[in-house]
């Protein structure tokens, strides 16, 4: 059968065919072995041109050459035949002389391959022809048909000409509403008519080719499914297209009350919009108007809530005997976070009040009140005739998360092959400073104690790396080391001695630092001890790393830290200096009892290390330098002058830790692109974090000005170091405060409440970089609302409120001195936050330009929170006791 493998390697599809027609089905299982071992052959290489030719004829001898249907579907679909497959029609051809029922096989098994394999829709409707079989409804088989009645037509045809020749019709349209993710495709058509779904499906119905009450049916089960908000749209337009009559309405009134519960908003919408027209004819019950608001007024979008309270108005004005039972149902809008929301739900109760008669309904309506802000339950307590039990205001207790426990570092792994696994794992998916620091120690220990085994455990985790299988046998490590932060991968290349001595020595001696940036300082030091660490393992290995943390913020306690120099000492082992610099930056000094003893065990060692560790230690580590801000564009950023401490002493590499810091070096070349590394940087100064927080201001306000996202990861992390946490700290978290991503923002959050949690949040501090930003455009109002709502939810109002009484003056002065400025958008919302915060906290002062604001004319939601405000700052928290009972409630 050369002649046939010939034609497959050329790929000569038409000889190939014509040369299988001739043969018998034992010659085609024959010659498959061969077309298998080519297939394996090609697939080495898929995309040479020689594989590109030969791959559509090999596809369709293989189809034809095998007698089992779960062959061929699998030969079919192959994913290294899916680029270049042959057409529909030449697999038709050679597979059309088969037994029906033999096709029918192989089309459902071709059908139900995920939608990822492509297998085009011309074979899977061909062979169903071909067999006579029941169509599939299989969800690649129904995407298809969609591709295909909207993609595939002659001149002036329609997808509903086309749909109404289809002989499958009803069995593919009523699998149409069972197929996830079907909406992006139905809607592919701009405008409504003959070439739209929605459209050609209801004139199907009208005309009867589809049974209408199925049809109907099945688009509402769709929707109370649920799905991408493509699905919403898509059978919303289509349920709507088919005009239900006002019998169909009430036969689904169910669905409708189900709808309007869980549904997407703008099914939500649709279905209380028919229940409402329903209602007002009299045609719903007022049992089922309770049950319809005891869905609606529970939801979080306030139009549809506002909608509800409109119709309950209307049906009680119809009907003045259901106000026993809507009224109650209408106060459950009380406990709505929007205070707007409330006032209605108080006004519409206000309104028909005098038209409930029974005693328990006054209590129920009473009982919701305690759930209204404090003006409003003042005004219902007047409303409903019953009195505050008490104006003394509520004791307040603020509810802050536990201030996090620091973590110690567990010892460096033990075996070679531990370590291994330690290693992959680092390099497939990066680590915390915990897990980098022991295994960075672990490569040290184990080089000095068995390098070969070492190297022997380290092989296969090392194989996959591309300087690895280089074809000289040592690289350049500035080719990739040189600057980026790949720290383990450099010891790894130094073991399998992947890398020259001279370059090692050469980066000892003069650095790796390349175009300085805002970074530099820290990338440099944090390199200087990896190079070091590398150069010793091929010359002089370390027993064991001085500078590695006691805890997983970077800290190192002093007495462990004598306690290694000691052994040093007792081995006669070299200290390397880098690692003791970083050792000293790590080393705990704010407890001074403990530093005083280790400084005194330091002395007594007489080495050089330790006499320069106790004086380390008995020094008090100087105040941060004054910091100057300056503003670049939109943001504001920060300089630190000069901080002779850490230059004095210290190898070259970490000098620029402590030299001034400016916004304005060049930034065209810096190369620290990779947010992993801040945590890093963040553990070479554990006990100095505004200097790490300074440097890493731009890239942390690139969230809330740039919409980046992921910088603000580290936030967390800031709040739970240690030193002062001063400006740059508080601005770090106000950027985050205002990002645009959910996470980033959560993020922000989280750093605020450990700051909070541990005392060392300024909160007026923030409040006002906060307002300066927003005024500025760095940090938008709606951004930072969502951050406060959440923070506040977490309980900590009087928190967030010592943030917004600095933020708000700042942002109404505007429109105090201006009187006709426009609001920052989201300004009432946040408005709307802090008296919240202020009615649970009990809060009472005067905020500067609050006044004006809330005296502004007309009813704007802006003055209406800022009047909101102004009462919450004035009034004591009460409670309300109905007809003279027990107390129904109490206000927190």
């Amino acid at each position: 059968m050369s002649s046939l493998m010939d034609a497959v390697r050329a790929g000569r599809t038409a000889d190939a065919v014509s040369l299988l027609d001739g043969m018998t089905d034992a010659e085609r299982r024959g010659v498959f072995p061969e077309l298998r071992a080519l297939r394996k052959e090609l697939r080495a290489d898929q995309w040479t041109a020689q594989s590109r030719r030969a791959y559509p004829t090999l596809h369709a001898a293989g189809a034809a050459c095998q007698t089992g249907a779960a062959g061929v579907a699998s030969w079919l679909a192959a994913s290294d035949m899916r680029w270049w497959p042959a057409s529909p029609g030449v697999l038709i051809d050679v597979l059309g002389d088969r037994a029906p029922g033999w096709l029918a096989d192989v089309a459902h098994r071709i059908a139900e391959r995920p939608v990822g394999a492509r297998v085009p829709y011309e074979l899977m409707a061909g062979l169903v022809r071909l067999s006579g079989c029941p169509v599939p409804t299989t969800e690649a088989y129904v995407q298809g048909w969609v591709e295909h009645i909207g993609h595939v037509w002659q001149r002036g045809d329609t997808v509903l000409d086309r749909l109404r020749k289809d002989p499958h019709l009803g069995q593919l349209a009523a699998a149409l509403f069972e197929t996830n993710d079907i909406g992006s495709r139905l809607a592919w058509a701009p405008t409504e008519g003959p070439d739209s779904w929605t459209e050609a499906l209801a004139r199907l119905t009208a005309e009867g080719a589809l049974d209408r009450k199925a049809t109907v049916d099945a688009c509402l089960a769709r929707l109370l499914r649920g799905g991408p908000a493509a699905d919403h749209r898509v059978f919303l337009r289509m349920l709507q297209a088919f005009a239900l009559t006002r019998d169909e309405e009430r036969e689904h009134t169910a669905d409708w009350l189900a709808l309007a519960c869980d549904a997407a908003s703008v099914v939500a919408a649709h279905a209380q919009s028919v229940l409402a027209s329903l209602a007002l004819d009299g045609e719903l019950t007022t049992h089922q108007v309770v049950e319809m608001s005891g869905a609606v007024l529970f939801r979080a979008e306030k139009k549809l809530v506002r909608a509800q309270l409109v119709l309950l108005g209307k049906v009680i004005a119809r009907d003045p005997f259901a106000a026993e039972e809507l009224l109650p149902a209408a106060a459950q809008a009380f406990g709505h976070e929007d205070s707007d929301v409330q006032e209605r739900a108080l006004k519409l109760v206000e309104r028909h009040v005098g038209k409930v008669q029974g005693a328990d309904a006054h209590n129920e309506l009473a009982s919701a009140a305690e759930q209204l802000i404090p003006v409003l339950r003042a005004r219902a307590a007047r409303s409903l005739g019953v009195a505050p039990a008490s104006l003394e205001p509520v004791p307040y207790e603020e509810v802050l998360p536990p201030a996090p426990e620091p973590v110690r570092i567990a010892p460096a792994p033990e075996s070679v092959a531990e370590l291994a696994e330690e290693v992959g794992a680092l390099l497939a998916s990066g680590a915390d400073v915990a897990t980098f620091e022991r295994t960075l120690d672990g490569l040290v220990r184990h080089a000095h104690q068995d390098r070969d085994a070492l190297v022997e455990a380290l092989g296969p985790v090392a194989a996959r790396l591309w300087w690895v299988t280089a074809e000289s046998p040592q690289i350049r490590p500035s080719d990739y080391f040189g600057n980026r932060p790949h720290s383990l991968e450099l010891l790894l290349a130094t073991l399998l001695d992947k890398v020259p001595t001279a370059a090692l020595h050469a980066a000892v001696q003069h650095g790796t630092s390349g175009f300085e940036c805002v970074h530099g300082a820290l990338a440099r030091a944090f390199n200087a001890r990896i190079w070091e660490v590398a150069y010793r393992i091929r010359t002089e290995p370390l027993p064991f790393l001085l500078s590695t943390p006691t805890w997983g913020t970077g800290l190192l306690e002093p007495d462990e830290l004598v306690s290694r120099l000691a052994e040093y000492r007792r081995r006669g082992a070299r200290v390397s200096a880098a690692d003791f610099a970083q050792a000293l930056l790590r080393v705990r000094r704010e407890d001074r009892t403990a530093a005083a003893a280790a400084a005194s065990r330091a002395a007594a060692l007489g080495t050089v290390e330790g006499t320069r560790l106790a004086r380390w230690l008995t020094a008090r580590a100087p105040a941060l330098p004054a910091a100057r801000r300056r503003a670049a564009g939109p943001r504001i950023l920060l300089e630190f002058g000069e901080i002779p401490e850490v230059q004095e002493d210290f190898p070259a590499e970490f000098r620029p830790l402590g030299r001034p810091m400016s916004v304005h070096p060049e930034r065209r070349h810096c190369y620290h692109w990779e947010d992993s590394i801040h945590q890093h940087w963040l553990a070479l100064l554990p006990e100095r974090r505004e200097l790490v927080a300074a440097r890493l201001l731009r890239d942390l306000s690139t969230v809330a000005v740039d919409d980046t996202r992921g910088a603000a990861a580290i936030l967390p992390l800031l709040a739970e170091s240690g030193g002062e946490a001063g400006e740059a700290v508080h601005l770090a978290v106000a950027y985050g405060l205002g990002a645009r991503h959910p996470e980033d923002r959560l993020a922000a959050v989280d750093a605020l409440l450990v700051l909070a949690a541990r005392g060392q949040l300024d909160a007026d501090r923030l409040g006002a970089d906060l307002g300066k930003l927003v005024r500025r455009g760095a940090v938008k109002t709606s951004r930072l609302v969502e951050s406060a709502r959440t923070a506040a939810a977490t309980g900590a109002n009087a928190t967030i409120w010592g943030m917004l009484r600095h933020t708000l003056p700042v942002l109404l002065a505007d429109l105090a001195t201006a009187g006709t400025a426009a609001p920052a958008r989201g300004l009432a919302d946040l408005l709307a936050v802090a008296a919240e915060c202020a009615e649970r906290t009990g809060a009472r002062e005067e905020l500067p330009h609050l006044a004006r604001t809330a005296d502004r004319r007309g009813s704007s939601r802006l003055a209406a929170q800022a009047r909101r405000l102004r009462s919450a700052l004035a009034e004591p928290v009460g409670r309300l006791t109905g007809h003279g009972a027990a107390p129904v409630g109490t206000a927190t």
